[in-house]
C-alpha cells in the first residue's frame, strides 16, 4: 500500500490537500507531516498517519520519510530560510527511498525577468535541485490565491476604494482549494512523472475588474485608485504591519499589475476535471455578508 505525504499538512494548503487525499484514497494512505502533532488532532482522529518532521532538522526529516512513495513539499513561507529547507526536505527523501516529489513553485511569465523577494530565487532553486536528484518530480506553478486578495485590498476597500499598483496586467487568480485538489491529483495519480504544471483560474482578472465587480456587490461605486508601490507599502504599514512585509505585499500587487501571472494555461481545469472557482464566485463569497450588513 503506497504512503503519500503531504509536508506542512496543519497550514492552509497542506491541510486542504489532505482533506482532497481523504476523499480519493484510505486514511491510512496519508501521512501528514508536522512540526507539532497535537495541531493535527483532526487529522489523527480520522486516521492519518501524523508525523512529527522538521524543515531545519534533517534527521527528523529521514525518520518521518520512512515508507512514503510520494511527497507533497509544500513551499515553506516567506521571511524564512527556504531554500535550505526545501534542500533538506529533498535530501531527506532521497536518504529515506521516496519515488517522487511533487513541488508547489510560483506562476511565471515565460522569459520574466521579475523577482518577488525571497520567492522567485528559491522556487528556481528548489526546482533546478529537484530536477538533478534523480527522483521523479512535478512542479506545481501556482498563481496568486484568490484567499490572499481580502488581506492584500484591505479590510476598507468598499470604502476606499481598490487601492493597487499601476498597471493593466491581468491574473488568472486562483482559489486554494481548487489547487489542493490538483495537489490530490498528481499524487494519486501516474502520468505525472518530471512534468511542470502552470495552475490558474481559466480567466484573467484585472484590479478594475476587481473595483468593478465589488461595486456590483455592495451596490456603491468602489474605485480602482492606481497607486505607486511606495504608496501601497506605505498604506500597508500604516495598517500594521512590518514595512518588510508591507514591501513584500505591494511586490505581488505589481507582479499582477505587469502581468506575471496572465497565462491562461488550462491545465488545472485539466487536472481537476472542472472550471476552478472564479474570481466573481469568490469576491461575493467573501463580501456579499459585509456589504449587506453595511446597508
Amino acid at each position: 500500500m503506497s504512503k503519500l505525504l503531504v509536508t506542512g499538512a496543519t497550514g492552509e494548503l497542506g491541510s486542504l490537500t489532505v482533506d482532497a487525499l481523504l476523499k480519493r484514497i484510505d486514511p491510512e494512505q496519508v501521512v501528514a507531516l508536522v512540526r507539532d502533532p497535537a495541531k493535527a488532532a483532526r487529522m489523527a482522529e480520522q486516521g492519518v498517519d501524523v508525523r512529527r518532521g522538521d524543515y531545519f532538522d534533517l534527521d527528523s526529516l529521514i525518520r518521518a520519510f520512512q515508507g512514503v512513495d510520494k511527497i507533497l513539499l509544500v513551499s515553506t513561507v516567506a521571511f524564512t530560510n527556504r531554500i535550505t529547507q526545501h534542500l533538506n526536505v529533498i535530501e531527506a527523501a532521497k536518504a529515506a527511498g521516496v519515488k517522487h516529489i511533487v513541488y508547489t513553485s510560483i506562476q511565471r511569465k515565460p522569459g520574466s525577468t521579475l523577482e518577488i523577494s525571497m520567492i522567485t530565487q528559491s522556487d528556481e532553486a528548489t526546482e533546478e535541485a529537484l530536477i538533478d536528484s534523480g527522483l521523479s518530480y512535478t512542479i506545481l506553478r501556482n498563481s496568486l490565491y484568490l484567499d490572499v486578495l481580502p488581506f492584500m485590498l484591505g479590510s476598507d476597500v468598499l470604502e476606499r476604494g481598490v487601492r493597487m499598483t499601476k498597471g493593466d496586467g491581468r491574473a488568472v487568480i486562483v482559489a486554494r482549494s481548487d489547487l489542493a485538489e490538483a495537489n490530490a491529483v498528481v499524487l494519486t495519480q501516474s502520468g505525472h512523472e518530471n512534468r511542470t504544471y502552470t495552475l490558474g483560474a481559466s480567466e484573467s482578472v484585472s484590479f478594475a475588474d476587481i473595483a468593478a465587480e465589488l461595486s456590483r456587490i455592495s451596490g456603491k461605486l468602489v474605485a480602482f485608485i492606481e497607486v505607486s508601490a511606495e504608496e501601497l507599502a506605505e498604506r500597508v504599514e500604516a495598517a500594521g504591519l512590518p514595512r518588510p512585509a508591507a514591501d513584500f505585499i505591494s511586490e505581488w500587487s505589481n507582479a499582477v499589475s505587469t502581468g506575471e501571472f496572465a497565462e491562461i494555461t488550462k491545465e488545472l481545469e485539466g487536472l481537476i476535471g472542472h472550471e476552478p472557482v472564479s474570481y466573481k464566485t469568490f469576491l461575493r463569497r467573501a463580501y456579499e455578508a459585509y456589504a449587506t450588513s453595511r446597508h
